[in-house]
């Protein structure tokens, strides 16, 4: 059977950013630098209440995280020695000497956040017994006071016998109302419809006797001014649909992306040694390769996002450029995997006799990361 030619993938090379751009491979005192100058505010936390759920005993977490925000970000340098250690990556003799500045930082947050901790669950105790109004009690609230009373108004006004109207849409823009008010407005319009309706058309004995007093023009006006209204409660509800916003996922963090994620760290036969899962976040291409099955993995992503992780599995994968293949002699094949540009392994690639198939995107305890690239 002839091998099917695979259509070269081209992926543009671009720059990593914030967590997934971390030089870990240029070492420690590289990744102090880089925490300390590129990564924002947002992601420092996150690094160092991962390290903090991570590390500490689950009945001291709660008061170590009771701490004010600025604690988690402001030393970078720890913030940056969490990722080392959230991420597997193997000590070097600086990191070292800083993972235990970490630890001593760490235990200094559990004693301050302890008071803080009980503090706020004294205030929680104490706001317990104030009663606060749920957000459909405060709208419910508001529209008795505004829309309901302008309608309480022109009912009024027609029991008089005045020719008033209301313009419901310029009234809730007025007052500030969602459009979730309009329902119970349109409860309130569709009740007086009805009964003109009956008046007019005679379905209805009562009707006809309430409003004997008024002439079928005037009818036939609140008729209109009722469609009228009810046509603007529409209005304001499909106003509503169209500026609602859109929710938008954001993605995890890449630490918290490989919390679960499985590998093999080193493997002793192929001399072999993982690079940290954490880089695999936003890049576009990965090797891997299993140890037990000796299958070479190459996976390629068109996503802008790059390699999103769940669980033990590669997201965003591109299923017809990604390839696997069972090599019959790895450690002639792996050095080139390594050290060669992709154009260089794909040439090589071509010329193996074993069959290519499309992979799983699943990761497992036999997996070493080889290597991962922005193109």
């Amino acid at each position: 059977m002839p091998m099917v030619k695979r259509k070269k993938a081209k992926v543009r090379a671009r720059a990593r950013t914030g967590l997934s751009g971390v030089p870990i491979e240029k070492g420690f005192s590289a990744v102090l630098s880089y925490f300390h100058i590129e990564v924002d505010r947002k992601d420092l936390i996150s690094t160092m209440k991962t390290y903090i759920k991570k590390n500490v005993d689950k009945k001291n977490v709660q008061f170590a995280l009771a701490n004010p925000e600025y604690k988690f970000w402001s030393m970078s340098h720890y913030c940056a020695t969490a990722f080392w250690i959230n991420g597997g990556i193997p000590h070097e003799e600086k990191s070292s000497k800083y993972a235990e500045g970490l630890y001593k930082y760490v235990t200094g947050l559990i004693e301050s956040g302890r008071e803080l901790y009980f503090e706020k669950q004294s205030k929680l105790k104490d706001s317990a017994n104030v009663i606060s109004l749920t957000p459909q009690q405060r709208l419910q609230n508001k529209i008795s006071k505004t829309i309901m009373q302008d309608l309480s108004d022109l009912e009024d006004a027609w029991l008089e016998d005045e020719k008033a109207e209301l313009d419901v849409y310029q009234q809730f823009k007025k007052h500030g109302l969602a459009g979730s008010a309009a329902a119970p407005v349109r409860q309130v319009i569709e009740g007086w419809l009805l009964d003109y309706e009956d008046a007019y058309h005679k379905r209805c004995d009562q009707a006809v006797e309430g409003y004997a007093h008024l002439k079928r023009p005037e009818l036939n006006r609140r008729i209109k001014a009722c469609q009228d209204m009810l046509a603007d409660c529409d209005r304001i509800r499909s106003a509503a649909k169209a500026t609602r916003a859109t929710r938008v996922k954001q993605p995890k963090a890449a630490d918290k992306q490989v919390a679960k994620v499985q590998y093999k760290k080193e493997d002793t036969e192929f001399k072999l040694v993982s690079i940290p899962p954490v880089k695999i976040v936003g890049g576009t291409r990965l090797y891997t390769f299993n140890t037990k099955t000796r299958a070479l993995t190459e996976y390629i992503t068109q996503d802008v996002k790059g390699f999103e992780i769940s669980g033990t599995s590669i997201k965003n994968i591109d299923r017809v450029n990604s390839r696997t293949v069972k090599l019959r002699k790895p450690d002639a094949f792996l050095p080139l995997v390594l050290g060669k540009t992709p154009n260089q392994v794909d040439k090589e690639w071509k010329s193996l006799t074993t069959k290519t198939s499309v992979p799983n995107g699943r990761l497992n305890g036999d997996t070493i990361l080889l290597r991962v690239l922005d193109k």
